[in-house]
């Protein structure tokens, strides 16, 4: 079988001893996991405890029919396929199942290379279904270019392209908004892996539970409102590559969970007792100082090792402005398209304004300053009056004349959360961090100052 589905896991429902033997011995030896049911009920109990991807289901069952675990099994989980047993005789209820949902039949007595053949099509099917599926949420989300010329770039994309073809795990550092992410496609694209699936988890945008859930999936009942059988993205992502962002963020718990991984390869669903294992490339990043969070005892150290294997530090827009006009350009055109306008150039006055600007989110900032002058902007050039008051102003810092205390304090905090807001691309979180305050208090500021 193709290395793909070796250690799948597939449910045999069949009342007959000899044919569990049979097709438990043939399956082990193609290299995968067999859980063996004597009657439907049965069958439909280990659906939801071994979570199969592919059920061998007899026709003819002792408690009830095939047609009516099929139909049970189609209730529960649309997307394992299940292959009917038919014995002689009963070739046009298997064609019936088929009609209902069914993606084949295999005859008795077993043709060892048919069998094979059936049960590789139908698990290759249903990786194909998912690797598509995974594919165009990567073609609709876009992978991002690499832009800059800068030394400090250079240096970064010259070790991402020499870990690329390895499978070695990659640790990207900087603030946020530098473009982690970006390196992370880039990584991949440039690996063996790059034909499967790239999956990027934001480590800081979800809560304990719902993180680990996401990572590893969970079972059926497995906590309040799981209602069916979830697959994590380690999961979805096999053959490929896993970018965790923001990883310093994530708790001691899910910490060991994820050591534990890196180390074996393999994980359980939450709610689960069953090993599952994987390969996957893993691409982790953090705009946090991770030295420090050792010492002060916020993340494992033995974690860090395993994550910290090729250090690619990111460097932030400040320290890289002649790359400013290239990325410039690059968002000028791109947004331009977007929006279906003709923009082609940017004014000498507003060009100097973003060279002198500090660019605090980095070039997620940029990259929203110049996708707001598109929009607001008359084509065919960005004007000095296009770009927002914190760039225009960058230098001068004056509020307007006749305000009264309360209305400077206003307009001052308006302008930090709405910089802190745009440096964290809209996460209320990270915004939140950012300006030392809880969310909490930042969404309360937002209601009372007016900010969407």
């Amino acid at each position: 079988m193709k290395p793909h589905f070796v250690s799948a896991t597939i449910l045999v429902v069949d009342d007959d001893p000899d044919i569990q033997e049979v097709l438990s011995d043939r399956l082990e030896s193609l290299g995968c996991r067999v859980s063996v049911a004597s009657s439907g009920q049965e069958g439909l109990d280990l659906l939801d405890r071994a979570s199969p991807q592919l059920i061998l289901l007899d026709i003819n069952l002792p408690d009830m029919n095939g047609l009516q675990v099929l139909r049970e099994i189609r209730r529960r989980r649309e997307d394992v396929p299940v292959v009917m047993i038919t014995a002689y005789g009963t070739i046009e209820r298997a064609v019936q199942a088929m009609k209902e949902g069914a993606y084949d039949f295999i005859p008795k007595p077993f043709d060892p290379q048919h069998l094979e053949i059936v049960i590789q099509k139908a698990l290759e099917r249903e990786y194909l279904i998912e690797s598509n599926r995974l594919l165009r949420e990567t073609l609709s989300a876009g992978a991002p270019e690499i832009i800059g010329e800068s030394p400090p770039m250079l240096r970064a994309v010259d070790i991402a392209r020499k870990v690329a073809p390895t499978n070695s795990t990659v640790l990207l550092l900087g603030e946020s908004g530098t473009g982690k992410e970006v390196f992370a496609h880039a990584i991949h694209n440039w690996s063996e892996r790059k034909d499967e699936p790239f999956i990027a988890i934001n480590c800081v945008g979800l809560s304990k539970d719902l993180l680990q859930s996401e990572l590893f999936g969970h079972e059926k009942g497995a906590f309040t409102g799981a209602h069916q059988l979830k697959k994590g993205k380690m999961e979805l992502a096999h053959g490929g590559t896993v970018f965790l962002d923001e990883v310093g963020d994530i708790s001691a718990e899910l910490q060991t969970k994820l050591l534990r991984f890196l180390q074996e390869r393999e994980f359980e669903r939450v709610g689960g007792n069953q090993p599952i294992r994987v390969d996957v490339r893993v691409i982790a990043a953090t705009n946090r100082d991770l030295s420090s969070a050792i010492k002060e005892g916020r993340f494992r150290e033995d974690l860090y090792y395993r994550l910290n294997v090729v250090p690619i530090t990111l460097p932030a827009l400040r320290e890289r402005k002649e790359d400013i006009p290239t990325l410039t350009r690059f968002f000028l055109s791109r947004f331009s398209s977007e929006v279906k306008k003709n923009f082609t150039e940017i004014s000498p006055d507003a060009q100097a304004k973003l060279q002198t600007h500090d660019w605090p989110g980095n070039v997620r900032e940029l990259a929203n300053v110049i996708e707001r002058a598109v929009v607001l902007g008359q084509e065919p050039m960005v004007r000095l009056d296009d770009l927002p008051p914190e760039i225009v102003g960058t230098d001068r810092r004056i509020l307007p004349e006749n305000l009264t205390y309360r209305e400077a304090l206003d307009v001052t905090r308006r302008q930090l959360i709405q910089r802190a807001l745009v440096g964290a691309n809209g996460n209320h979180t990270a915004a939140a961090k950012a300006l030392g305050i809880h969310r909490t208090h930042l969404l309360n500021l937002m209601k009372a100052l007016g900010i969407e």
